[in-house]
């Protein structure tokens, strides 16, 4: 294998892990946000906090290693992106230091179900997401000139793009949706089955918008007929498989059954999808200025970078298997075990 292709795969795979855990946790903080406003609180309050409680600090390690490697492995994703995303990058960081104060202030202040807290966390859970799609839209090309030989961003034109908001809704739905799915088997497991079941009934809900979203950007790519769509076609196969599990996990949670196997399938369609997505943008990183081959670093670096990166991973990943054995057991989830991060 291509060095440069083990390294985007390397770095896929840490985006796809932030994907997963980062989903999970904005999408509680909205859920428990709206269960105040709603005054669900007494329902959902408990079972997102003992879920946030030992996972909020960790979530954001995938993504501090994907920009490192980002720029480690592709120097030049730095001068392009560095430049056409300061704006949205800079929202972005802004509304991350945002919600980890606030979240710091409820936990650690004593000031327990302030609803200013709770929104706040809540909706910038959704802005989040909403401000790093824009990358995926802005790297299909058209929306960056080059002014003297430095790219620009054509903000009018990434406004006033049905493909950029299609992008948009989507990770934001997908956000609720998986978060609602992980959710219900979250609060099966710590027995409360009135929280289980209006996680249940929200994750139905965001079921429909998930798939209509999904939908609606493979439409804008082929209006556009750009060398994507093209290549998405090639790949049809790993959406069928994600579209089966899909169905298969709405299947478990409309019968009220395997909610942990309905959390697997969840994450096994969401890696098919987005894998699929990936390898069906290759080779362009920011089509048409940049590859992952015109960019890529010195061979010696690329090999300490991937050696670093799986031996980082390697560490990482017992490390959440601890956090999961220490914080989701069956005592810890139902309030038996008031332990705390």
């Amino acid at each position: 294998m291509a060095l440069e292709i083990l390294g985007i795969s390397v770095l896929w795979i840490f985006l796809f892990g932030y994907v997963i855990i980062a989903s999970i946790d904005f999408g509680a903080g909205f859920f428990n946000a709206y269960s105040l406003v709603r005054g669900h609180h007494h329902i959902l309050s408990k079972i997102i906090k003992r879920y946030l409680s030992p996972v909020w600090e960790v979530t954001n390690v995938f993504l501090v290693f994907f920009f490192v490697g980002m720029v480690g492995f592709f120097p030049q994703t730095a001068y392009y992106y560095g430049t056409i995303l300061l704006m949205p990058a800079s929202i972005a960081l802004v509304l991350l230091a945002v919600r980890g104060s606030y979240y710091a202030f409820e936990a650690y202040s004593g000031v327990r179900g302030h609803k200013g807290y709770a929104l706040a966390y809540g909706i910038t859970g959704l802005f989040i997401p909403a401000a790093f799609s824009v990358v995926l839209t802005i790297s299909e090309g058209g929306f960056v000139n080059m002014v003297d030989g430095k790219p620009v961003l054509d903000y009018a034109a990434l406004f006033m793009s049905p493909l950029s908001w299609s992008i948009v809704v989507l990770a934001v739905v997908a956000v609720l949706y998986i978060s609602a799915i992980f959710l219900t088997w979250y609060a099966s497991r710590a027995e409360d089955m009135e929280a289980s079941e209006l996680m249940r009934k929200y994750a139905l809900i965001w079921a429909v918008p998930l798939i209509l979203s999904a939908l609606g950007i493979i439409i804008e790519l082929k209006s556009l007929g750009n060398w994507h769509y093209e290549n998405i076609f090639d790949l049809w196969w790993l959406f069928l498989i994600s579209g089966l599990l899909f169905v298969a996990t709405i299947w478990l949670i409309g019968k009220r059954q395997h909610y942990g196997v309905a959390v697997i399938l969840l994450i096994i369609q969401f890696a098919a999808a987005f894998f699929a997505y990936g390898i069906s943008h290759y080779p362009y990183l920011l089509y048409p200025y940049l590859t992952i081959y015109d960019s890529f670093t010195n061979e010696a670096m690329a090999v300490a970078l991937v050696v670093a990166f799986i031996a980082g991973l390697m560490l990482l990943l017992p490390s959440l298997y601890l956090v999961f054995k220490l914080f989701f057991t069956k005592d810890y989830v139902s309030g038996k075990d008031e332990t705390h991060v």
